[in-house]
């Protein structure tokens, strides 16, 4: 699974870099879309990795890209 994160998270950035207003919205839609995938299996973990990028794409690791 790491993977598919490794993959969005790719994609995420290209799109970032002119539109990072809609990001926090995309990274929501893609951990619902993740959770309902995975029956809410693993929902917790999904909501904090997808907190994660989105502190990530509004600035929080700026120093590390």
């Amino acid at each position: 699974m790491d993977g598919l994160f490794d993959k969005a998270k790719e994609k995420i950035q290209e799109f970032a870099g002119s539109n990072s207003d809609k990001v926090g919205e995309g990274v929501d839609k893609a951990a619902q879309f993740a959770d309902e995938k995975t029956g809410g299996k693993h929902g917790d973990q999904i909501n904090q990795g997808a907190d994660k990028l989105k502190e990530h794409f509004n600035g929080g690791d700026q120093q590390q890209q």
